[in-house]
C-alpha cells in the first residue's frame, strides 16, 4: 500500500510545529507533501525530524524565508524538479518527484492571482509517465466545491479532466460535500485535491480528509490523503 498526505500547514506552522509533525508520525505516509511550507528555522526543524523518520528524499524550491512555496519528502527513492528556469510568476508553487513508476506534483497555486501554473501542470500531466498532482490548488469547481461562484481557475482545473487527470476524492466520494478550508463567516471551501492519472484510478483504495487535524487548529486546512 502506498499512502500520500498533502498538507498546507498554515504559514510554515508557526507555534503549531511540534504538533503538525507529532500527527505526520502517526499517518506513517510515504510521500508528504506540505504546502504553505517556509524556508525558515521551522521549515529547516521540519525538515530534520522528518529525514529522522527515514524522509531521505526531499525537494523545496529556495525562496525567501517568509514566501509559501512545498516540501516534498518521501521515504521511496526519487529525483526531482523545479521550475525555476521557466521564468513563469509563482514557479516555486510546483515541485515534482519523479518515482520508477509514475510522477508526483506537489503544488501550492496562488489564490485569486494571475498565474499560468495551470499551463504548466496541463502540459507536464502530458508526459508518458502518469502523474499525481496533490496540494493546495486554492480553487474548486463553483456550486460543487462551495456553495458560491468565487473560484479562479475552474476551467483550467476541469481541463486537466481532459488531460486524463481525475479528481481522486470525487472518483471514490461522488458529489458529497466536505470542505478542506472554513471563512470566519463559516463558508466552506474544497481548495485541497488530488488529482490522479486514468490509469492509476483503478489502483485507488481511498482519498479521504482528516478533517480532525483542522478541528483541532494544527493548520486552517484538513489533510488529505491518498492510498494506492
Amino acid at each position: 500500500m502506498l499512502k500520500i498526505l498533502s498538507w498546507n500547514i498554515q504559514q510554515g506552522g508557526g507555534s503549531r510545529v511540534k504538533s503538525i509533525l507529532d500527527f505526520l508520525a502517526t499517518q506513517t505516509a510515504q510521500i508528504i507533501i506540505l504546502s504553505e511550507f517556509r524556508n525558515n528555522k521551522n521549515g529547516i526543524f521540519i525538515r530534520n525530524k522528518l529525514l529522522e523518520q527515514g524522509y531521505s528524499f526531499q525537494f523545496t524550491s529556495l525562496t525567501a524565508t517568509d514566501t509559501n512555496s512545498v516540501l516534498i519528502a518521501s521515504q521511496l527513492p526519487c529525483s526531482s524538479t523545479i521550475y525555476r528556469d521557466k521564468k513563469i510568476d509563482f514557479d516555486h508553487s510546483i515541485v515534482c518527484a519523479e518515482f520508477e513508476a509514475f510522477k508526483c506534483f506537489g503544488v501550492y497555486l496562488p489564490h485569486k492571482k494571475k498565474h499560468s501554473l495551470f499551463d504548466l501542470l496541463h502540459v507536464e500531466v502530458q508526459d508518458k509517465k502518469p502523474s499525481i498532482i496533490a496540494g493546495d490548488f486554492n480553487t474548486g469547481i463553483n456550486y460543487i466545491d462551495q456553495n458560491g461562484s468565487s473560484f479562479w481557475y475552474t476551467d483550467e482545473l476541469k481541463k486537466l479532466n481532459d488531460l486524463a487527470m481525475h479528481d481522486a476524492f470525487r472518483h471514490v466520494h461522488g458529489e458529497v460535500e466536505s470542505y478542506s478550508w472554513y471563512s470566519h463567516q463559516g463558508n466552506g471551501y474544497r481548495y485541497d485535491h488530488t488529482y490522479v492519472h486514468k490509469d492509476l484510478l483503478p489502483l485507488i483504495k481511498e482519498c479521504d480528509y482528516i478533517h480532525e487535524a483542522r478541528e483541532k487548529k494544527w493548520s486552517d486546512h484538513s489533510p488529505m490523503i491518498l492510498k494506492l
